[in-house]
């Protein structure tokens, strides 16, 4: 039987190495291949306001290069446009149809995006078949029409049937609360404490006798701006944590936490001690 394969192309697939572990994979006997391309947004504030017609249509030119590219290596593929995180694209197309293997395409130079962990980590923790991240580097601008530009396998990352959470052995919980790392842990912790410190200063300066100058109205502020960004960061987190999401605002809500309230409390420290 053939071995079914699952890729996930971000842009093209450009040389003779990226097509070589298209056919590593695929083995002796011959393979199906399925090609998913992801409708990346520009930019995260796109993403925020749901625009999805332009990433729709780049990406389904995308898809057409990616089978032209595939064809002149004489592999025939079918292919679809998929979500733009390429971990829920792989999730949404095993739903259709299963896979023997699933290979994930990522340049080096977007790797950077994945905050919390890797791309390969997340993948780990969210696809059952065996996967098979392979990691391009690009000699030229293949993305803005450079078709002279060749992709080099830079590295190959791999594991077996079955997910993998990387947070495992790093969390702090209990069986009724979703189980937290301990960055997060320390965020919300220091957040809780760090609200209460700033709201007994803000108290302090509010009632320092000496002459008004502004300076309680911004230690109010200040301190209810530290309890709504925590009210925040803990129910947040909290809801990521439930639904086992980590990722770029997962980090923002723990950052809230461990640099702003700091700041808060040393700000109305500041507020007190001023003259």
């Amino acid at each position: 039987m053939a071995n079914r394969l699952l890729a996930i192309v971000p842009d093209g697939i450009h040389g003779e190495e990226p097509i070589e572990e298209i056919r590593k994979a695929g083995g002796d006997e011959g393979f199906e291949l399925r090609v998913v391309v992801p409708a990346v947004e520009a930019n995260a504030f796109r993403h925020t306001m749901g625009d999805i017609d332009e990433p729709k249509a780049e990406a389904e030119e995308r898809l057409r290069r990616v089978m032209e590219d595939l064809s002149g290596q004489g592999i025939e593929a079918a292919g679809e446009v998929g979500d733009p995180d390429p971990v829920q694209a792989a999730q949404d197309a095993l739903l259709k149809a299963p896979a023997d293997e699933v290979l994930i395409f990522e340049h080096e130079e977007q790797q950077a995006r994945w905050f919390e962990e890797g791309l390969f980590e997340k993948a780990q923790a969210g696809i059952e078949p065996p996967l098979r991240m392979i990691v391009l580097h690009s000699d030229g601008d293949a993305a803005a029409g450079e078709t002279a530009a060749t992709e080099h396998v830079v590295e190959v990352e791999q594991a077996g049937r079955g997910t993998v959470d990387p947070a495992e052995g790093h969390e702090v919980g209990a069986s009724y609360v979703p189980g937290l790392s301990r960055g997060d842990f320390l965020g919300i912790v220091l957040g809780i404490f760090g609200t209460i410190v700033a709201a007994i200063l803000a108290a302090a300066v509010v009632g320092d006798p000496g002459e008004e100058t502004g300076k309680e109205a911004a230690a109010i502020l200040i301190a209810i701006g530290t309890a709504l960004a925590n009210m925040a960061h803990v129910v947040g987190l909290v809801l990521m944590e439930s639904v086992r999401y980590r990722g770029g605002f997962n980090k923002f809500f723990r950052y809230l936490s461990l640099i702003g309230t700091p700041l808060a409390v040393v700000v109305n420290l500041v507020l007190l001690l001023a003259n």
